[in-house]
């Protein structure tokens, strides 16, 4: 009889369990001794991806049941959460006082004596009859005779499936478990070995060649491929984050390494504001792991930033096809209930439009006729972000502190800013030397490529600049008031921001994602159609043009002599 094997990579490296037959069966036992080689997948989610908690004091303040600060998967957190006040948004979501709400071995606080860690991420759980039969031999239930017992739900929570936002992410960390970790290429495989790259929208330069069965099996032979999510705080800077997850990840090959396994190098998948966390990881000045790091995937990566975040401090988050992922819109449904979070958030303001972003992405207009455009200097973050007084600038001072903090207000969000402004002019020129991109161009999924402003007013009024606000919708519809040069008053001029344009994924621009393929730094870039931006990783050429790079980049992983 072949053997069950069983694994807890965790605890003690490699184990096989055998069991007795009849002396009259003679067929021979067959057992499978798990590789001694490990590549961990680390899967580094977006903006609102992970799963935060707050500390006590916040809780208690908040007069909350549990400390659940952001945890989208579980509807009635996010649920109440629409119906809150500003005041409330800016104190749960506040970035001094929350951090991942990691697993922790079962020992994490929830704030809840009726609820421990364990039951917190149940919700997290590998749902096998949905759509896949997890059959890894890293990821399955111990057998009985085991003890103590695992089941892959517990360790899934121990690889920080449940820190993220599994409803959007599951396909992606299920597909690479199941299928990086057979015995040679499944039927799964077969739709993407010795496939034209192009078939997922790979361009032509740089060129990339077909995937061979041999390259396959060269690549993975005598290796494991263990998924793991890692969690950040997204409201804090991208920078502070890479600092925390280099540790995770040394840690991570260190635990591996312990158990008996040769484990060097990971390969991160990311996706949106992950990929500047996974660039800022091997800056030397901010994470300093690129030796760590055998490749990286970045999935729709705002590269230069996206005007839609300045879009959504504005006027909230836009309407749409929210998919699987309800957290956009339960951020904030009005400008001044974003502008609460995101406007003291370093990591919210670093995907805004960078400098590189380029010139007169901000356009005023009077009727429809171009009127003025900004940036004109080549720095949004002074020409329109930090801008006071301003009707079209960033910020709406009176938004960004409702609830009184000593540590919020203008004069903090204007360095927030130019610390964002800094971290970018840093990172400009980081790409791993084994980088691999896919993102939206879809024509038919409209960007935001430019944000337009348009004024109703019949009169030609130089001042318009100087116009104020006398009436906000908070979803980009303005009052507006002034004085022409003679001093006569004007008013009953209205100013309406206009509809989305520019091909994307809904919400990166391709002004913003192409600054991959024009860095001539990737190996291979796939220019895609079909996904909303947060749903990208349910897409099948999304995840077959992932699958396919990280076989490219388990490729090139050179092992010491005793591995």
């Amino acid at each position: 009889m072949a053997t069950k094997l069983s694994v807890d990579m965790s605890s003690g490296g490699r184990k096989a369990l055998g069991f007795c037959t009849p002396k009259d069966d003679k067929t021979p036992q067959v057992m499978h001794v798990l590789p001694k080689r490990v590549v961990p997948i680390l899967f580094l989610p977006g903006i609102m991806g992970s799963n935060l908690r707050m500390n006590a004091e916040r809780q208690q303040r908040l007069n909350k049941s549990n400390n659940v600060a952001w945890r989208p998967d579980k509807l009635n957190e996010v649920t109440e959460f629409l119906e809150a006040s500003p005041v409330r948004r800016q104190l749960q979501l506040d970035p001094q006082a929350t951090e991942v709400d990691c697993y922790d071995g079962g020992l994490a606080p929830t704030g809840n004596t009726h609820e421990n860690a364990g039951q917190r991420q149940d919700h997290s759980k590998v749902r096998v009859a949905l759509r896949f039969e997890i059959d890894s031999p890293l990821l399955s239930d111990d057998p009985p005779s085991v003890t103590p017992r695992r089941t892959k739900e517990e360790k899934a929570r121990e690889r920080g499936w449940g820190e993220i936002l599994f409803n959007s992410y599951r396909h992606i960390l299920e597909q690479c478990e199941q299928h990086l970790n057979r015995h040679g290429p499944d039927s799964y495989w077969k739709r993407i070995i010795g496939h034209n790259p192009a078939e997922w929208g790979a361009v032509a330069n740089p060129a990339i060649t077909p995937l061979t069965e041999e390259e396959f099996k060269a690549a993975t032979k005598d290796c494991l491929f263990p998924v793991h999510a890692m969690g950040y705080n997204w409201l804090q800077s991208n920078e502070d984050s890479a600092r925390i997850v280099s540790r995770r990840i040394k840690n991570l090959i260190l635990d591996y390494q312990r158990s008996g396994f040769a484990c060097e190098k990971v390969i991160v998948i990311s996706h949106s504001m992950g990929g500047l966390l996974a660039r800022a990881l091997i800056h030397p000045d901010m994470g300093n792991i690129n030796d760590k790091i055998l490749g990286i995937v970045h999935g729709v990566m705002p590269a230069l930033g996206a005007p839609a975040a300045y879009r959504r401090m504005r006027c909230g988050f836009e309407e749409g096809k929210m998919g699987m992922n309800p957290a956009p819109k339960f951020l904030g449904n009005f400008g001044n209930e974003v502008t609460a979070v995101l406007g003291n958030a370093p990591g919210g303001l670093q995907l805004l439009p960078n400098c590189a972003y380029g010139n007169g992405w901000l356009e005023i207009r009077r009727n429809g006729l171009l009127v003025d455009q900004f940036p004109k200097n080549g720095d949004p973050y002074e020409e329109i972000y930090c801008l006071r007084n301003r009707w079209f600038g960033l910020l709406r001072e009176e938004w960004l502190n409702p609830a009184g903090s000593q540590s919020a207000g203008i004069a903090r969000t204007t360095r927030l800013l130019r610390e964002a402004r800094q971290f970018h002019l840093d990172l400009v020129d980081t790409f791993h030397e084994q980088s691999y991109a896919h993102y939206g161009a879809d024509a038919a999924r409209p960007s935001w490529d430019r944000i337009v402003w348009n004024l109703n007013d019949t009169n030609v009024d130089p001042a318009w600049v100087d116009y104020r606000i006398t009436n906000d919708s908070r979803q980009g519809k303005l009052a507006l008031a002034g004085k022409t040069i003679k001093g006569t008053p004007i008013n009953g001029v209205s100013a309406e921001l206009g509809p989305s344009q520019g091909a994307g994924d809904q919400t990166v621009p391709l002004r913003s994602s192409d600054r991959q393929l024009l860095s001539n730094r990737f190996k291979a870039i796939f220019r895609q159609t079909g996904y909303e931006h947060q749903a990208s990783f349910s897409n099948d050429d999304a995840l077959h043009s992932t699958m396919f790079s990280i076989i490219k980049i388990a490729a090139t992983m050179k092992w010491g002599s005793h591995a």
